[in-house]
């Protein structure tokens, strides 16, 4: 051989070897540890987004300083999914259908996904934020919408039904997390206080007795000093940042839960999980509101900043940042723009978008002020910088029904800034997905993988604490020689009963509470009895069982 074709062949190898090196590095095999896992969710965001808030800021993202791979979005029964089976998948590591929360899923019918067995279909399975606290970490969960909502919701809560809010609300609240923030107060609180609830439950009462310091305002929430706290700053979701900061200055920036949250959870020696979610990215995109997908993208990035610096200042940190599904099939460009895109400038698609400052959820609080024509055609130069309004806008605009506004002006500012959308429903795309802390590229994974990876990087087994907190109480018990029954004298607040020769337990469902023999002495479980209303069975912690047989032996 001569000198050449050796010199060749060598730099071929070379080169063999740094690709057999970077392919290695795509893989999770060796995955470090972590104390701490920070998870933000961008509900509804696609690359679009992200692309509009970045020129809207003329400057990097938080995000763009993330290593960045992609994620597949669909569920177990569409390739379009909902945020319900989406969180699911994030959680648990398992598909699930749609509009289930924390619950294997029924009829699967996308390829390549195994079926469930009868006996296991809708069944509660364990997710990370659980699996945390039962490694001794603090864990916890911020939102902008009502906290029971579904993709915060599908790391705290398991029912087939994500609109369930007020039974969402009692799991979390006896989930027992160290640190909730968001909105989604009148589901903790019965109708008879101006609340939602129907089962005359006052969860805010609970959490007070059971230690937190409940707050409802970013000053309170900013100085608190305990190590639980849950933090409710609306009676349903918080506003858009846009107009948080000129209508609700009492209400946190989700950087500043975000922040707040870490200042909590860090105490711990154990380390902690936490999820955040910006979550009216999606809302915005369902009304193609421009203006709010920019309001809270860029929100959301500065909770990304807060995740990043921290997990940079003190290590042994993984940040990962991720949507669930695109929603709005959002453009840069329209069918107005087809043949000349070549024109289209900076100017053309971001100085009408600079000129706005509110969302049409804001422009609807100004407006109802005043509906008449002047004073729409003054709101709309003012706070969306728009002065060539249509009698047919004008008309459009007084035509909305309440909470619609973002529906009707969002598309408005839309067509002066060449903004696209094809859809005002989600789309079924891959995602970007960026991480911190793994320090390596992740190529395309699926959104059950997330799960696994941020369980294998707590060090535990999803499979293990799922064999810990749900299984079948008929079988559990009866294994024991004990029977069960469900009371229903309050049909809001259902019980199952145990019984067993010698021996009388009682367990309230959404509870992590058992009481045990005649005087109902009160016993707290690491986990929370959930009643499956698809197949009427009940799971329970396995420590149910431990502690029935310790007490009445």
């Amino acid at each position: 051989m001569n000198v050449s074709i050796k010199k060749r062949v060598g730099q071929y190898l070379l080169a063999a070897g740094f690709i057999l090196l970077f392919l290695a590095g795509t893989a999770f095999s060796d995955e470090p540890s972590f104390e701490n896992v920070i998870v933000l969710v961008a509900d509804g965001m696609g690359s679009a987004h992200t692309t509009v808030a970045r020129w809207y800021k003329r400057s990097p993202l938080a995000l763009d300083r993330m290593y960045l791979g992609a994620v597949r979005t669909y569920g177990a029964d569409s390739i379009i999914t909902d945020s319900a089976p989406a969180a699911t998948a994030f959680a648990t590591g398992h598909k699930a259908s749609n509009k289930m929360i924390g619950v294997l899923p029924g009829t699967v019918t996308m390829p390549g996904l195994q079926k469930i067995p009868d006996n296991l279909m809708y069944k509660p399975v364990a997710n990370v934020l659980e699996g945390a606290k039962l490694s001794g970490r603090s864990v916890g969960i911020i939102a902008t919408s009502n906290i029971q909502h579904a993709t915060p919701a599908g790391f705290s809560a398991h029912w087939p039904e994500r609109k369930n809010f007020n039974e969402i609300a009692e799991q979390q609240v006896y989930l027992d997390m160290d640190v909730v923030l968001g909105g989604g107060k009148k589901y903790l609180t019965p109708k008879g206080k101006g609340g939602a609830r129907i089962d005359g439950e006052d969860l805010v009462e609970v959490l007070k007795s059971r230690g937190y310091d409940f707050v409802e305002t970013k000053g309170a929430m900013q100085n608190s000093a305990s190590r639980k706290l849950w933090g409710m700053f609306a009676d349903d979701d918080m506003a858009y940042e846009f107009d948080r900061r000129i209508f609700h200055p009492e209400q946190p920036a989700l950087s500043e839960m975000t922040k707040k949250a870490i200042e909590i959870l860090s105490k711990n020696p154990k380390g902690f999980f936490l999820f955040v979610e910006g979550s009216k990215i999606d809302w915005a995109s369902h009304a193609n509101d421009p203006i709010g997908v920019i309001s809270d993208v860029l929100a959301f990035d500065d909770a990304v900043k807060v995740a990043m610096d921290f997990a940079k200042a003190k290590g042994k940190t993984m940040v990962l940042a991720f949507s669930d599904h695109g929603t709005g099939g959002m453009s840069i460009g329209n069918k107005p723009t087809d043949g000349i895109h070549p024109k289209v400038t900076y100017e053309t698609i971001f100085v009408p978008l600079k000129k706005a400052r509110l969302t049409g959820e804001g422009l609807e609080r100004v407006i109802a002020k005043n509906p008449s024509d002047e004073h729409i055609k003054k709101i709309m130069l003012q706070y969306a910088g728009v002065d060539d309004l249509s009698e047919d806008e004008i008309d459009a605009v007084k035509k909305t029904k309440p909470g619609r506004m973002n529906s009707t002006t969002g598309p408005m500012i839309s067509r002066r800034s060449d903004i696209g959308w094809t859809t005002k429903g989600h789309t079924g795309e891959d995602l970007f997905f960026y991480v911190y802390g793994l320090n390596k590229h992740v190529g395309l994974i699926d959104n059950t993988d997330i799960g696994r990876i941020i369980a294998k990087g707590m060090d535990f087994d999803l499979t293990d604490i799922d064999r810990e907190l749900f299984v079948d109480a008929q079988e559990a018990f009866g294994r024991i020689g004990a029977s069960i029954k469900t009371e229903k004298k309050d049909p809001a607040n259902p019980v199952l009963i145990i019984e067993k020769k010698g021996g009388y337990a009682e367990m309230p469902f959404s509870k992590d509470i058992i009481r045990i023999g005649t005087d109902r002495k009160e016993y707290r479980m690491q986990g929370v009895t959930i009643f499956s209303p698809r197949t009427k069975k009940v799971y329970i912690p396995q420590q149910a069982v431990t502690i029935f047989e310790g007490v009445t032996k």
